[in-house]
């Protein structure tokens, strides 16, 4: 009740509290992001990891920018791919099956699962190279007729 009182009289101490040993970090920011390649393969997983989805790691892509989603460490050979030149990369990355492969400075990897285009168009990264690709729809000549018949 005292402390209550003194608060609403005004003359409650106020002690500045130090910042020394404050744990908070601020709203990161999209531009903050942007992934430093000169490092480890697991320094680049908890990059990726850490900005998983806001706001998001990015690298420059072909001229665009791409946010990466969904990283893992990849223990295993090389995949068979394609390559993907990253601005920045010591290495380009390689469009897989499983998704795209970046490499740390230590020559491990880190397996990407999900890109994010600059107009917010998210697509599996194994996907990179067939996002732009549309494919017309061929009706074969029963499903013809039938578009025909319901016409």
């Amino acid at each position: 009740v005292e402390a209550v009182d003194l608060i609403a009289d005004g003359k409650a101490p106020r002690i500045p509290q130090p910042e020394e040993g404050a744990t908070y970090e601020g709203i990161q920011k999209k531009e903050n992001a942007e992934i430093s390649w000169d490092q480890p393969a697991a320094a680049l997983h908890n990059w990726i990891r850490g900005h998983d989805k806001v706001p998001g790691a990015w690298a420059t892509v072909n001229g665009q920018v791409v946010t990466f989603y969904g990283s893992s460490l990849l223990d295993a050979s090389v995949p068979a791919g394609q390559e993907l030149a990253i601005k920045g990369a010591s290495r380009p990355g390689l469009v897989t099956k499983n998704g795209l492969v970046i490499f740390g400075n230590d020559g491990k990897m880190v397996l990407v699962r999900n890109l994010q285009f600059e107009d917010g168009k998210m697509i599996p990264a194994s996907k990179y190279f067939s996002a732009d690709e549309t494919t017309a729809l061929e009706l074969t000549e029963e499903e013809k007729k039938m578009a025909e018949d319901i016409r």
